[in-house]
């Protein structure tokens, strides 16, 4: 029933809008205005349906589910093969329906499908052209008229294709396959603990509670005043998803790792912030009680001259009442998010302090190094990491540091490269545009210090026969 119910559309969802190759991501709303490539609609008849319905725009902004037809025999098929474009000439003549004409239909309401049926009857040269012109020339035009959109729902791979698409600066140029092959190197599964540092818009960490299904814990390392997620958003995680999530600061990490984090309740905003202004302006204690003995004295004051024919007009109303009551309670709730605030952030430390995650996942726009060596501390031994970056020459370094260091075994420095293919009949082989590259990836295994130093002990003391035997036989 609850993977039925999550197979339709409500409204609150995330989905994604996909039409050909361009894919956009939208909250499911009702009587919203959505603005996808040069159309707009509302989404209000999509409620209900099942993810991956098409449908088409109709007037007023309405979308309709598209019925399946089967695709009508263009004159194509009977003219045959013989058709070349040798004598086609490209002068702007040879489609007789004007602009002003197709605003016309459009204006009647006629369908897209339709008006690309009278375009292709009032072409000239349609049918001298080979069947493979003329089916490009068809999907061109159902392009540009045919208003049909697919809703899907969000996953890895889609979000993924969207972002690489559109914005890939903001995912720093992580390809999809290159995410894949980040979480398959991680060991991401659920029931793990993960530790995940990323600055692609919360992509890497979207795909990491995807493949954990809600269960587990995920340690989410920000920089600066707070984490970006905005695709992490568009995935539609139900709220049970992000319980199992902790967010840590980066400038935290130092003291946790030397032990002079404290457990305790860490002061909230306003006491910091009271804290700092009376460090500042002198004694608040004495300059609280002048204030308070100041407020006194002037309302009484006021009491005492105050007519008794006003007192009745300075009673407050019914509007002013509620923005009183409204104002207190949302100075009250922000008061209770702060404190949940406050005690996730100490159970936080807490994990981070037993130093025993099952895994390390880092995709950040800074250089990686004091980033791996720093999050490397809380991985237990036989725990995979795993490191992406746009360029190679920071993980190179990163590889580096870490032989020299030792702790960690099976390092492997990696590109993936990936060629899209047209599957089409008599017409597949590789897409000409392509993309240059997915970025790197930087892998191992952590191990713990102690049995490196065994192996070296092992192997000294089996070189110590042959040590002394070599100066016997010098002695002698």
């Amino acid at each position: 029933m609850d993977g039925g119910a999550r197979r339709v559309i409500r409204e609150g969802d995330w989905a994604v809008l996909k039409r050909n190759e361009v894919f956009k991501a939208v909250p499911v709303a009702r009587r919203r205005k959505i603005i996808f490539e040069k159309q707009w609609f509302y989404l209000d008849n999509a409620i209900g349906q099942i993810y991956g319905t098409t449908f088409e725009v109709t007037g007023g902004g309405n979308l309709q589910p598209k019925k399946r037809v089967e695709e009508t025999a263009t004159e194509a098929k009977e003219a045959g093969t013989d058709t070349d474009n040798r004598n086609i000439v490209d002068d702007g003549k040879s489609q007789k329906l004007t602009h002003d004409d197709i605003k016309a239909l459009k204006d009647k309401g006629i369908k897209g499908q339709e008006i690309v049926q009278q375009l292709i009857e009032n072409s000239t040269t349609f049918r001298d052209k080979t069947e493979f012109a003329q089916d490009k020339y068809i999907k061109k035009k159902k392009k540009k008229y045919e208003a049909i959109i697919t809703i899907v729902k969000p996953s890895t791979r889609i979000l993924s294709t969207m972002y690489y698409a559109r914005e890939p600066g903001k995912i720093n140029y992580l390809r999809y396959d290159t995410l894949a092959q980040m979480l398959t190197w991680g060991n991401v599964h659920a029931g793990n603990k993960m530790i995940v540092m990323e600055t692609c818009a919360g992509l890497v960490l979207g795909a990491v509670m995807e493949r954990m299904g809600g269960y587990g814990s995920i340690i989410n390392m920000y920089p600066g005043g707070g984490p970006v997620r905005a695709a992490t958003n568009c995935f539609g995680f139900p709220d049970s998803f992000f319980q199992m999530l902790y967010e840590f600061p980066l400038s935290k990490v130092e003291s946790v790792l030397s032990g002079t984090f404290s457990l305790k309740a860490l002061p909230s905003e306003s006491e910091d912030s009271m804290a700092l202004a009376e460090d500042s302006n002198g004694s608040g204690d004495d300059k609280q009680q002048l204030t308070q003995d100041a407020d006194m004295e002037s309302s009484a004051v006021m009491e005492s001259n105050q007519p008794e024919e006003q007192e009745a007009a300075d009673l407050p109303t019914e509007g002013e009442a509620f923005d009183n009551n409204k104002a207190k309670g949302t100075a009250h709730d922000k008061e209770k998010k702060q404190e949940e605030k406050r005690k996730k952030f100490v159970e936080t430390a807490a994990l981070l302090k037993d130093k025993n995650a099952d895994g390390l996942i880092i995709a950040s726009r800074f250089h990686p190094v004091p980033l791996l060596l720093s999050l490397l501390e809380f991985v237990a031994p036989s725990r995979p990491f795993v490191v992406y970056c746009q360029h190679k020459e920071p993980l190179v370094e990163c590889y580096t540091k870490l032989r020299e260091k030792g702790g960690v075994i099976n390092l492997k420095l990696s590109e993936t490269w990936l060629r899209s293919y047209q599957v089409l009949p008599d017409r597949s082989h590789p897409k000409l545009m392509m993309s240059g590259g997915g970025g790197y990836l930087l892998t191992g295994i952590t191990v713990t210090n102690e049995f490196v130093k065994i192996g070296e002990e092992t192997d000294q003391a089996a070189s110590e026969p042959t040590s002394k035997k070599r100066k016997l036989e010098e002695h002698c």
